[in-house]
Order: structure tokens, then C-alpha cells, then sequence
């Protein structure tokens, strides 16, 4: 079960970066992003009622509407707005600092509960994984980020992309340490109806919605927000929300290193862009991060 997680979120949100940059061509960022979440929590909320009954306590309401401050609005809200002048595939470079973030919250929270000296701490090799992805990532999108020819990039977008990764691991890892946790597929419903709101409320103090018309939205950005209703949020986020009660979170969050191979996976294959030696170089040197960063925890467990 872990595994087949591991394997949506690798190849759906690989594709959800592309998808959001369409999107956002015709609709506003945030308002984009609340009616998203906002349509997927009331499917997957009505689903869950239907199957066994939606109940959550005041207490898991609280927790899950800190959880989507962090990790909804936070971290895909601001994911979305920079989107509207970073292209995509240089989104997915900066979103590599995300497993760095996992892997020392995890050791932060290690140190928190009073672990004995040295345990939580990252090993050597888990350090080598990180480093490998991170150069294989530079090989893959690097060229286009250094490339003079590219529209030069704003601090403030790149600085928001980099929030969005501290919000998101900081909402994913309160998540995990929930004592009273509502089951997952429940709070995952309460966390995107909730960040709905968080985003439709900076939506609205944006001033997004004034002039925005139904009318003035593209085929191309419909499809794609349908897209990330049931692809991204429908049968990802409730993914990775399961994947972060079951399995460690510096594995999981391997998924900023593999999503950049898929995104241009799907270029090739959809938009029949040159697959060149260097994607398999890189595809190559990921893979081996990720491998590294896998065994190392499988051998902290052993």
C-alpha cells in the first residue's frame, strides 16, 4: 500500500505543476485553488459520509483547520500564485529544497521528544541521497533556470515557492504527530474544505474575484483545474495525507525529486519535446538519491 502511494504521488503531482500553470493562465491563483479544494472536500466528504459516516470532534476540526493554514494555503496557495510568472518546470528546481525540510523536521522532532542522543539524526547516506537528488535536479531543469533567454526571475515569486515548502512540511509533519488524529480519508476532506476557505478569504482580500467571469476562462484552464480536483487533490493529497501516518517522511517527500522526471516524461509524451542524454543522466542520478534515502531509513528501522 505504501508502496502504490509512493507511485501516485510520484507520477500525479508530477504532472500537477504543468497543470496548475495552465490553470492560472485565465483563472486567479488563489481562487483557482479554494474552489479546487473546495469542489474535491465536499466529493471525497460526501463519499466518506456515504460509506461509513463523516464525523470528526471539535478537537480534529481545530487540528485540521491549522493543518490547511499550513499546508493548503500555505503551501499549494502560494505554489499557485507563483506560478502565474515562474514556468513550471523551474518551479519543480526551487520545490527540491522540500526533502531537505523533512528530513531535519524529523530530526527536530526527534530532539523535541527527547530522544536519546543521536537518534532521528539524518545518516551519511541519507545525507548522499539528498545531494544526488539535488544534483540531478540541477542537471535535469538546470539549463533553463540559468538560461540568460528566460524571463528574469522575481525574488519575491522564488522566495514564496521556498515558504511554500517550509509551510507544507510544517503542515504535513503536525499532521503525523497528531495524538487523536480523525481517520484519514475524513481529515483529508476537513483539511481541504477548510483550506478552501483560507484560500477563498486571501482570494477576496486580493480583490481576485472583481473582475474575474466565468466567461473568460479557457478550455485549456477548465481541464486543467478539473485536472487538479480529481487527479491533484481528489486522489493525491488524500494519498499523501494516508503515506504520512504509514511511512517515514523523509521517503515520502522523495516525490520533489522524482516529479521534475515525470513532468518532463509527460512533455515527450504529450507535447513530443526532445527527450535529450541528459534527462537520462539525471533520471539516473535521482533515482540513486532516492534509493539511497529509502535504504537508510530501512536500515534505521532494521
Amino acid at each position: 500500500m505504501v508502496l502504490a502511494g509512493m507511485l501516485t504521488i510520484y507520477l500525479i503531482w508530477g504532472s500537477t505543476y504543468l497543470a496548475i500553470r495552465v490553470a492560472v493562465d485565465t483563472i486567479p491563483p488563489f481562487l483557482m485553488a479554494s474552489t479546487r479544494f473546495l469542489v474535491a472536500g465536499l466529493v471525497l466528504a460526501g463519499v466518506v459520509g456515504w460509506l461509513r459516516g463523516f464525523h470528526l470532534t471539535k478537537k480534529q476540526w481545530i487540528d485540521n483547520f491549522i493543518i490547511s493554514a499550513f499546508m493548503i494555503l500555505g503551501g499549494n496557495g502560494l505554489v499557485s500564485w507563483a506560478e502565474t510568472t515562474i514556468p513550471s518546470g523551474i518551479a519543480t528546481l526551487i520545490v527540491a529544497v522540500n526533502p531537505l525540510f523533512f528530513v531535519f523536521a524529523e530530526w527536530g522532532v526527534a530532539w523535541w521528544r527527547g530522544a536519546p542522543a543521536g537518534e532521528g539524526r539524518p545518516k551519511t547516506l541519507t545525507f548522499v541521497g539528498l545531494a544526488l537528488g539535488t544534483i540531478g535536479l540541477v542537471v535535469l531543469v538546470g539549463p533553463a533556470f540559468f538560461d540568460t533567454n528566460q524571463t528574469q526571475l522575481q525574488p519575491l515569486p522564488v522566495f514564496a515557492l521556498v515558504l511554500a515548502c517550509l509551510c507544507w512540511t510544517i503542515g504535513s509533519v503536525y499532521n503525523r504527530l497528531l495524538p487523536a488524529a480523525a481517520e484519514p480519508f475524513a481529515g483529508s476532506a476537513a483539511q481541504m474544505l477548510c483550506g478552501a476557505g483560507w484560500l477563498l478569504a486571501i482570494s477576496l482580500i486580493l480583490g481576485e474575484t472583481k473582475d474575474f467571469s466565468i466567461a473568460k476562462v479557457s478550455a485549456e484552464s477548465f481541464y486543467a483545474w478539473l485536472y487538479l480536483v480529481i487527479a491533484g487533490s481528489l486522489i493525491a493529497y488524500t494519498t499523501f495525507v494516508w503515506l504520512m501516518h504509514h511511512a517515514s517522511p523523509s521517503v515520502i517527500s522523495t516525490y520533489a525529486y522524482v516529479n521534475p522526471i515525470v513532468a518532463v516524461f509527460l512533455g515527450w509524451l504529450i507535447l513530443s519535446e526532445t527527450v535529450s542524454p541528459r534527462l537520462a543522466i539525471a533520471s539516473v542520478i535521482i533515482i540513486v538519491g532516492v534509493a539511497l534515502i529509502t535504504i537508510s531509513k530501512q536500515r534505521k528501522k532494521g
